[in-house]
């Protein structure tokens, strides 16, 4: 934790690795998801100072053979997730295979366009490999030994590098996941996925230490490039949504809030920086599902007790017939009969992996007793709902997302974590 420029706690809990009882600690080294996506977009834009794309360039000028559907999408809509292009799943993707960036780029033109670049929001992974893909070709060199020679060399990131399993890496993590209950190690993947530009780096609290130093100093880019990575993303619409170039952009506590958070291999990370309070935290965990999320704010709260995070407290609903859809929509879940004829549409991998974990969940939580307003804002074109459903055994917090005509745009389910 970084307050006004110094570090005021640095400090590991628990194992790196179980199997050796190892302590962790500041120089533990974690494997640290999608927080490597800030990383990804710095050495797009160093790409961009040096004259060698810009950020309006169609992909399809480095990506030869691209459908040409893809012709309007540009650097900018990989960068915000507003490109269309799916998110790999599973399914798609064999997590076991070793894939050239040339395999990379087949397989995502094999994707469908989800919409129109430009027009909604979507997270995709897919994205950020094509991006470290694209600066391959324009530098001549690999992504990582860019982002080593011109941020983590200049910063004094010393531990910062790409993922090696051949290579010996000093207090190098283990990951771990949690298998009905059980402790087990992360699962393998080949060399080649844990080496791409969506979230294939090492870090430690240390990095991300010096990493803030160079935010705060506004250091290897300049300070207009700074402002365009930190700027909201316009839709088509005019419409903002709050994602720049790979940070999640908002306003929290009266103050804005720039953050991001990272899931992989057992691994969960967050890195968040309220910019008023010159506060920044920094979690690396290696366990997974640590929903290190839940934990940011209440962290950061220790330090400044505005930043706390208040109760859920119910709001009046005035839109009693979007409760009423979500409590169809709840139980065509819970019975298996969700179709994509009611969503605007369909991320990858929701039918039929995600009904089918909506539909487990529901099932074994008794009958609905109430469902309560908790928050409803405009985001992006939509209109984004929170509730809190109540059942007879516990009760889910649930985001409903729907377009202008009513079809739905997101259906995210969780269960409520008790205080």
């Amino acid at each position: 934790m970084v307050k006004n420029g110094r570090v005021v706690k640095a400090a590991g809990y628990g194992y790196s690795n179980l199997e050796h009882l190892s302590p962790a600690g500041p120089e533990t080294v974690f494997q640290a998801g999608s927080i490597g996506k800030q990383f990804t977009a710095v050495a797009v834009m160093l790409q961009v100072a040096d004259g060698k794309l810009a950020l309006d360039d169609s992909i399809t000028k480095f990506l030869v053979g691209a459908p040409a559907s893809w012709r309007p999408i540009t650097i900018r809509h990989l960068l915000t997730h507003t490109s269309g292009i799916a998110d790999y799943e599973d399914e798609t993707l064999d997590l076991r295979r070793d894939y050239s960036d040339d395999e990379h780029v087949k397989l995502a033109f094999g994707l469908e366009l989800e919409f129109p670049a430009g027009s909604r929001w979507s997270y995709s992974n897919t994205g950020y490999v094509l991006l470290g893909i694209i600066v391959n070709k324009v530098s001549g060199r690999f992504y990582g030994d860019v982002l080593r020679e011109r941020v983590f060399e200049p910063l004094g990131m010393k531990t910062a590098r790409t993922i090696s399993e051949e290579d010996i890496v000093l207090n190098r993590a283990a990951g771990y996941r949690l298998v009905n209950g059980e402790l087990k190690n992360q699962e393998w993947v080949s060399p080649s996925l844990n080496t791409t530009a969506d979230g294939g780096l090492y870090l430690t609290v240390s990095d991300l230490v010096a990493w803030d130093a160079g935010l705060r100093a506004g250091a290897i880019l300049k300070p207009d490039v700074w402002a365009q990575i930190f700027e909201p993303v316009r839709l088509n619409s005019g419409n903002p949504y709050p994602y720049g170039f790979g940070w999640f952009v908002d306003d929290f506590s009266g103050q804005k809030r720039h953050h991001h958070a990272g899931q992989w291999q057992g691994f969960e990370t967050y890195f968040s920086r309220y910019l008023g309070d010159e506060l920044t935290v920094a979690l690396l965990c290696n366990l997974s599902p640590a929903q290190t999320e839940r934990f940011m704010d209440r962290i950061a709260a220790i330090f400044i007790p505005t930043l706390a995070t208040l109760p859920s407290i119910p709001i009046p609903d005035l839109e009693p017939k979007t409760a009423a859809k979500l409590t169809t929509l709840l139980s065509e879940a819970a019975g298996g009969r969700l179709t994509a004829e009611e969503f605007a549409y369909v991320p990858a991998g929701f039918f039929p992996k995600t009904a089918t974990k909506y539909r487990d969940l529901l099932r074994d939580l008794g009958p609905l007793t109430r469902i309560e307003l908790l928050e409803r804002r405009q985001l992006g074109d939509d209109r984004v709902y929170r509730y809190r459903v109540v059942f007879s055994s516990r009760s889910l917090l649930v985001r409903l997302g729907l377009t202008s005509d009513a079809k739905v745009s997101q259906l995210l389910l969780r269960e409520e974590q008790k205080p």
